[in-house]
């Protein structure tokens, strides 16, 4: 398949916690090379399967550390707070600080159906935490106060009105 279309709020998949995957099959790993692709070709560092109108526990990130895939990731832990800037691919042109995790530990299950463990901190953490949002039907949007989001919906609303939401 290849480059995949992003979904752009509010698409309705972005609002669905996403069903487990069951059983890793050809078309599991076909999903990852294409949202790896998709990833890449949008300039993103993580994506969620949702964000490509699949409602499936998968996410891809790569943070200039090589490409990653985790398949049903669940974090196990959390440690210490800091505010960041976020973007998403889902929002383009949305950018805002988000308090997350500095370090979690996050299970999940590689292609090859093995257990996979990893305890990361900063960016990476981010990342993930972002994407496992994704799977949750949570958006950067919906982790900041009442009057910002007012203000980022408004902006969302004055691109949309001009033709620019979205790709």
């Amino acid at each position: 398949m290849g480059i995949l279309k992003v979904k752009v709020y509010p698409a309705e998949v972005l609002r669905e916690r996403a069903g487990e995957v069951k059983n890793i099959s050809g078309e599991t790993k076909s999903l990852v090379d294409d949202m790896a692709q998709t990833m890449y070709a949008y300039e993103g560092i993580g994506l969620a399967a949702p964000q490509v109108g699949i409602s499936q526990r998968v996410i891809v990130f790569d943070v200039g550390e090589g490409l990653v895939s985790l398949i049903n990731p669940l974090i196990l832990e959390e440690d210490g707070q800091e505010l960041y800037e976020e973007g998403c691919l889902s929002l383009p042109g949305i950018m805002t600080e988000v308090k997350r995790a500095r370090r979690i530990l996050v299970k999940g299950v590689d292609l090859d159906g093995g257990e996979k463990e990893l305890e990361v901190e900063g960016l990476l953490a981010r990342v993930i935490q972002h994407e496992v949002d994704h799977l949750n039907g949570v958006l950067i949007i919906d982790k900041v106060s009442t009057i910002r989001r007012r203000l980022m919906e408004g902006k969302i609303r004055k691109l949309r009105k001009r033709g620019e939401w979205g790709r």
